[in-house]
């Protein structure tokens, strides 16, 4: 039926007229109904007009200078919308030869947000607060562009970017050459296409209720005209958070016998202000090429940690002895601003150069007073220690990159050249510390790192009937110094690495396919671990860096075999060398805990991965992922007389989850996940079982221009779990209590255009995360 009110906000594209697909220009209709298409050659096209609820227009016209096409006349559905089921597609999994790609696009995942749809992806594992593939951290991309976030900092982006604009994420276990050789396992996120020009934005915020309440406030806007791309975004995010700590330290002497029982309760309260900014420009010169230009501002002011330490120490008897009181204030302001700029020319071959600049400015002041008050067994005051510490850094990155890719037949070819220059400068000064000179010396330290990579890739690909190949290698050139002026120590490192890759696939039967892969990687420690200051908690309790720290090579094998596309089984094994890690050890005749940064003797984890997704009715689709492994760290026993440790487990991991469609017309969906860690090992600590259970449920409104959710996590309120680390004379162990379990309710409202993808996209410099 026709009812003569205009249609807003209706797409509207021509395609050519030769086949009917091939798009040419498009446009967006006004609050009026009325658009404009400029600059088109005269021509022959068929137009195409579609809005939600009306049958889609087509025809075929023919455009010779100025042309005026009157009115459309559009007609609603002829189904009696309260009749209407709306059907989507089922979420599909396909194994390429070098990733497992999750197309989501149009599918019952569509209705959430990226965070939710990366947290059902297949393989992947949400360990506090982190993302895992294979029992590692991951590195997540938006459409091969690096996200340079922490953890949560990429938690708060990714939940408030629409599911609506994604087509699929790439599982990429072991990378091709093409990415960077340092880090472990990939995941990146696709995104839908712009194919209009038009405007769209959104104001989002929400309020989560865990211990302390919490709010995040955010809006976006987007901006497309034929030859200029805007996007940006602003977020605040004011939080308290708690995190409360449950430990013990057995002290044993040479015969192993426990003389001497610490125990701690800890309590971390952080205020924090984090403004996050985002702008992205690309501007068309013409067809062929496009200059682009990325910035990301994350300014952190007046970051306070507030920790109350209250320590109990008692015999071997468990008689009391004497406390300790501990008042540790931390005041931190932080920036982290990024900025990229690049040239792409795309030539008449299909053929692509590129060509990219990024820098990134990093800089950090910290202010911290340790106060501690020992008393005896009877409450009485016996003395006190306190100090003052300063400590600073800046960092500097410069990459500079040039990429170029073609077909050669069947074959296609990458490669590209990459150079990369980090320079950090970092000082800690000392104050009233008169009390801790009998128990440590040299305090006061600067230190500075310089390092340059230099790199080169190349890599083809070759499909043939029933076999897939690729291969690549890249080659990395470091050389770095560092050097400690106060303790006069300069570490000089060069060393060129090749990193190989290669894939091989098989396709046996349309139900049958096998496939083989292998890379070495290579793992740079962070610039804080290469920093030998201590930041102490209290005079008995402190972490430390180590300038000596090395880079690490892995070598990752994995088989897979897939049936019926819809049963993957991977059987992986991956050696990840002298990794470096943080370790805790206790020194039992001075009775203290250090936390240092160290290389391990070796690191291995191996085990087999099976996935099972499908539709269980036309509204509930469920993904089962297990996962049974093994993993070992050997490292020295630095406080047991160098000796070599090994520690391991056997170990099984669960995932079942499920999505739900609500309602017929698909505005109200929800899920639930549940998940189960048997055991897991983090360095010299062995973790005790966690299990995690969350719901969530939204809801679009007014014809999706806003959306309402709620997410109810860790129900059971056991994903926090204890750690111990017990060893020869190591006897210690904690209970890490963070805001796991909360509820959060958000609301979003979109305006203009608001069904426009956008080129959201983040800075990548793999050199940042290292930040």
């Amino acid at each position: 039926m026709a009812t003569g009110s205009p249609v807003s906000y209706a797409n509207v594209i021509l395609l050519s007229a030769q086949d009917s697909v091939t798009f040419y220009k498009g446009a967006v209709s006004d609050e009026k109904g009325n658009f404009i298409i400029s600059n088109v050659e005269a021509d022959d096209y068929l137009i195409k007009v579609s809005f939600i609820g009306y049958e889609e227009y087509e025809k075929r016209i023919n455009v010779d200078g100025n042309t005026n096409l009157n009115t459309l006349q559009m007609y609603e559905s002829s189904s009696d919308l309260d009749e209407v089921t709306i059907t989507t597609r089922k979420p599909t999994i396909v194994k390429q030869v070098d990733r497992l790609v999750f197309d989501v696009e149009n599918t019952t995942l569509s209705t959430g947000n990226t965070w939710d749809i990366l947290r059902s992806t297949p393989g992947v594992i949400q360990v506090q607060g982190d993302l895992l593939v294979k029992n590692e951290a991951v590195t997540v991309y938006i459409n091969d562009r690096k996200v340079q976030l922490s953890s949560g900092e990429l938690q708060t982006l990714l939940e408030s970017y629409s599911a609506a604009n994604i087509e699929s994420i790439e599982v990429i276990t072991n990378p091709p050459a093409k990415y960077e050789a340092e880090g472990g396992a990939i995941l990146n996120i696709n995104t839908t296409k712009t194919l209009t020009p038009g405007y769209k934005g959104s104001l989002e915020g929400n309020y989560t209720q865990a211990i302390y309440p919490k709010y995040q406030f955010g809006t976006s806007h987007y901006f497309k005209t034929e030859k200029l791309n805007v996007f940006a975004n602003y977020s605040f995010s004011p939080l308290k958070e708690i995190k409360q700590d449950d430990s013990h330290i057995n002290f044993r002497n040479n015969n192993g016998d426990i003389f001497s029982r610490w125990n701690t309760d800890f309590d971390r309260v952080t205020r924090s202000q984090a403004h996050n900014a985002n702008a992205i420009l690309d501007y068309y010169l013409d067809d062929k090429n496009t200059l682009s230009f990325t910035t990301n501002l994350l300014v952190s002011p007046n970051i306070d940690w507030d920790n109350d330490v209250y320590s109990e120490f008692r015999d071997a008897q468990r008689v009391l002895d004497s406390t300790l009181v501990t008042d540790s204030n931390v005041e931190t302001d932080q920036q982290n601003l990024a900025f990229d700029l690049q040239y792409t020319h795309d030539f008449e071959s299909g053929a692509q150069f590129s060509a990219k600049g990024h820098f990134t400015a990093y800089d950090q002041d910290r202010m911290q007073t340790v106060n501690s008050d020992y008393f005896d067994e009877d409450g009485d005051f016996i003395q006190n220690i306190i100090f003052d510490t300063d400590a600073n850094q800046e960092i500097k990155i410069y990459t500079a990159q040039a990429d170029y890719s073609s077909s050669f037949g069947k074959a296609s070819f990458e490669s590209g050249l990459k150079l990369s220059s980090i320079n950090s400068e970092s000082a800690i000064d000392y104050f009233n510390a008169a009390t801790l000179q009998p128990l440590y010396d040299k305090f006061s330290d600067e230190f500075l790192y310089d390092e340059k990579v230099y790199a080169a890739y190349a890599s083809i690909q070759r499909d043939w009937e029933k076999w897939s190949f690729k291969g690549g290698l890249r080659g990395e050139y470091t050389d770095l110094e560092g050097n400690s002026l106060s303790m006069n120590e300069v570490n000089s490192q060069e060393y060129f690495e090749l990193f190989p890759t290669a894939y091989l696939q098989y396709q046996v039967s349309e139900n049958h396919s096998f496939s083989v892969d292998y890379s070495r990687r290579i793992r740079r420690p962070n610039y804080n671990s290469l920093n030998p200051f201590r930041y102490f908690l209290n005079e008995n309790d402190y972490n430390a860096g180590n300038p000596n720290l090395r880079a690490s090579i892995s070598n990752n094998f994995t088989l897979n075999y897939t049936l019926k596309n819809q049963y993957f089984f991977d059987l992986y094994y991956r050696d990840y060398g002298n990794s470096p890690e943080i370790l805790s050890f206790q020194n039992n005749a001075s009775q203290n805990l250090r936390r240092v940064s160290v290389n391990l003797l070796g690191s291995v984890s191996y085990g087999i991965d099976i996935l099972h997704g499908r539709s269980i009715t036309g509204f509930w689709y469920a993904q089962a992922y297990t996962s049974i492994f093994h993993d070992e760290n050997t490292f020295v026993a630095i406080e047991s007389g160098n000796q070599e440790v090994t520690n391991n487990v056997d170990g099984f991991y669960g995932q079942l989850y499920n999505s739900f469609t609500l309602s017929k017309d698909g505005t109200f969906s929800g899920t639930l996940t549940g998940v189960y860690i048997s055991d897991f090992i983090s360095g010299s600590y062995q973790l005790e079982p966690m299990a995690m259970l969350s719901v969530g449920l939204r809801k679009s409104l007014w014809n999706n221009r806003a959306v309402l959710t709620l997410n109810i996590e860790d129900i059971l309120n056991r994903t926090n779990t204890r750690l111990t680390s017990r060893y020869l004379n190591q006897d210690n162990s904690y209970l890490a209590q963070e805001e796991t379990q909360y509820v959060r309710i958000g609301f979003k409202y979109n305006f203009g255009n608001f069904r426009l993808s956008d080129n959201e996209r983040s800075i990548d410099a793999v050199e940042r995360e290292r930040l």
